[in-house]
């Protein structure tokens, strides 16, 4: 679950990168907009990007991949950060079908407010599907809208409303898609 904190990131001596695409030092602090996110919600790191389990997934599987530099929108991206996520996240989709017993996925961004987004960083929503699981099948699109605004509501109210799933349960799953990830990229079975 994410927290509430609106306290600065904490800066680093290190010289700033050379490099033309920003990156955040390797570390046990992650971001979601404006919220801290725990550790144990993060199941993949690449140099520019994350995998985390959703606070409050639409369909079993429901994921979200994100720039590990906070990037209010997707025009904002660099192109190194874009061609990142999106193999990330072709990744996951490849190694999940198969642990999920599904043959196909959804990846969408909502970029902007107009279009849905209530978190100012860009994400990828992946998400496992199955024949017949949303009719008609763009009804998950207007899942992944009211999922958006409750897990921004769940984040601003954290003291007064419970989340939808726990730590721990989020935890679990973080560990064994880490494990799926793993057999996978070492040509091993993903169930």
């Amino acid at each position: 679950m994410a927290s509430t904190s609106d306290a600065p990131p904490s800066t680093s001596d290190a010289p700033p990168s050379t490099s033309e695409t920003p990156v955040d030092p390797p570390a046990t602090k992650f971001k979601f907009g404006r919220w801290d996110l725990d550790p144990r919600e993060v199941f993949a790191e690449t140099k520019l990007s994350l995998a985390i389990v959703n606070f409050k997934p639409v369909v079993k599987g429901h994921v979200l991949v994100l720039p590990r530099r906070v990037v209010p929108r997707y025009k904002d991206m660099t192109q190194e950060e874009v061609t990142d996520m999106w193999l990330l996240a072709q990744k996951i989709g490849q190694a999940f079908e198969p642990h999920h017993g599904c043959s196909s996925s959804t990846y969408t961004i909502q970029d902007g407010p107009a279009a849905g987004q209530t978190v100012a960083h860009v994400h990828v929503h992946v998400m496992p599907r199955r024949e017949g699981d949303f009719v008609p099948n763009d009804k998950i699109y207007n899942e992944v809208e009211a999922n958006e605004k409750e897990a921004k509501k769940l984040r601003m109210d954290a003291e007064e409303n419970r989340p939808a799933r726990t730590m721990e349960d989020m935890e679990a799953e973080a560990n064994e898609l880490r494990r799926v990830l793993e057999d996978f990229e070492k040509g091993g079975e993903t169930n």
